[in-house]
């Protein structure tokens, strides 16, 4: 079916239009020059062979005056009879009754008596009566005596003291110019058959190099449509249709890019949906398992019946902490959405978190080790979202740190502003800490069983959020060092 649409569609093709055109622009082009070049060429002929006609007639016309002035009767007729052998001329010598001295009989027919030869035709007399009174005239009209196109020319013969003693007339054939011009009208013609044929072959090779990657981008489309984002249309061009396959190409390899970022994003959803019904699975299988065993009456007396309570709660808990944070990190991954900001002081929250929040470190011995170059570091950013950024970082250094160890805290303001969190606990070795900032990732450590692999996530869109950014050094049995940089509170105002 689509092969006979295509077939049918023939005629619309770029290919068969464009060489369509061309040939009947180049024909077009031909034939006006053609017409034109022949009307010149047939005028410019005309003339001068009307010219050069005129001119034997002005010398056969001085001959003849010679011929009279000298009284040598013989050698005009012998003249005569020369010329019309070797020009093929038709002359006649007509005398002109009314002078004093006319051409006598010897050199010429009296106008009279021309007047009634069966080849004497009526444009004869106007020619006569111009001549007769001294004027050359030439006339090119079809004779009904020769039944062709003739040139007649004719010249006044000068007599004793300037007379008009007669005059010559001169019939021309015009067929062998009109054969010279029908000759030129045929090469013409050809020579215009054989532009033509070169013009179409030219017309195809060139249409062809544009038709050609033309197609290829046609199939780079259609290929791109069907989701083949590894095709380019392999045109190299310079001109606009390079330019136009380049493009093509950009928009296959931003085609690909993307196909690859959406299915990085629907495997993270769908690692994001396992990952969580993993994390619900767990404590609400344990709460079920509680529950039932509570409504059987399996577990009756009251200190089991207590215990099982509390361990409910805890998974309750467990699961609104997770709630909560899959909340968060959803808010905080929304480009629209914004902290709200306001001057704070770094070194106030390490304070808040040492005095108040400390107590993680307690059962391990393990104190916190605060440096600041100045007392007051000042920087934009929402209080309570830095302070949980801050307990994230220090929790995670509390739990994979040795005990009686130290959390080394350095807070320091050159042209930005960096806070660096370091521990000495069993550090992180190179190939985790690619994916420690993702969501769901937990090492297989027994200090990360209960952790719900969110907290480092959060912890980096916190510092995005504000502007700055969340670097890792570790080395495994050396510890780790988080180091956070964001920008000056001035630099914030000037923004």
């Amino acid at each position: 079916m689509d092969k006979q649409g295509k077939k049918k569609k023939f005629h619309k093709l770029l290919f068969v239009k464009t060489c369509f055109w061309f040939s009947v622009i180049m024909l077009l082009f031909a034939v006006v020059l053609g017409v034109i070049y022949m009307r010149l060429y047939e005028k410019t002929i005309m003339n001068n062979y009307r010219e050069q006609t005129r001119a034997k007639a002005e010398n056969v016309a001085k001959r003849c005056n010679g011929y009279f002035l000298a009284g040598d009767p013989v050698g005009w007729n012998e003249y005569l009879i020369m010329l019309s052998e070797i020009e093929q001329t038709e002359v006649w010598a007509i005398s002109n009754d009314e002078a004093m001295w006319p051409l006598p009989e010897t050199y010429s027919i009296s106008r009279d008596y021309f007047a009634t030869l069966e080849t004497y035709q009526s444009s004869y007399h106007d020619i006569l009566s111009n001549v007769f009174h001294n004027i050359p005239t030439a006339r090119a009209d079809f004779s009904e005596v020769h039944e062709m196109n003739m040139i007649t020319i004719g010249m006044p013969v000068q007599g004793v003291n300037g007379e008009v003693a007669g005059g010559i007339l001169m019939n021309v054939r015009v067929e062998d110019q009109k054969a010279v011009v029908d000759s030129s009208w045929r090469l013409i013609i050809i020579s215009g058959a054989i532009a033509l044929a070169v013009a179409i072959v030219t017309a195809l090779f060139y249409v062809r190099t544009l038709s050609d990657p033309i197609l290829k981008i046609r199939r780079t489309a259609l290929e791109l449509a069907d989701g083949n984002y590894e095709v380019t249309t392999e045109v190299n061009r310079s001109d606009e249709i390079g330019e136009l396959a380049y493009t093509m190409d950009i928009l296959s390899e931003k085609l690909k890019e993307n196909e690859i970022e959406r299915q990085n994003l629907e495997q993270m959803r769908l690692d994001f949906f396992a990952n969580v019904s993993h994390e619900l699975r767990t404590p609400i299988t344990v709460m079920r398992a509680y529950t039932e065993s509570l409504v059987d009456g399996v577990v009756s007396d009251p200190e089991k019946v207590h215990h099982y309570h509390e361990r409910m709660l805890g998974e309750c808990q467990g699961m609104e902490r997770l709630v909560g944070d899959l909340l968060l990190l959803s808010k905080m991954q929304n480009p629209d959405f914004a902290v709200e900001k306001e001057p704070v002081n770094l070194v106030q929250i390490f304070e808040d978190l040492k005095k108040s929040a400390w107590a993680i470190g307690k059962e391990k011995n393990i104190t916190a080790d605060i440096y600041t170059e100045l007392p007051v570091i000042m920087m934009l950013g929402d209080y309570d979202r830095l302070r949980q950024m801050f307990l994230v970082i220090l929790d995670n250094a509390v739990k994979f740190s040795p005990e009686n160890s130290v959390v080394h805290i350095r807070i320091s303001c050159e042209e930005q502003i960096i806070i660096s969190i370091r521990d000495e606990g069993i550090g992180i070795s190179e190939e985790e800490q690619k994916y420690i900032f993702e969501k769901f990732y937990k090492s297989r450590l027994r200090q990360n069983a209960k952790g719900s692999g969110l907290g480092l996530a959060i912890a980096k869109q916190i510092a995005i959020k504000h502007g700055g950014t969340i670097d890792i050094q570790s080395e495994v049995g050396k510890g780790t060092e988080i180091t956070f940089t964001f920008p000056e509170l001035e630099e914030n105002y000037e923004m």
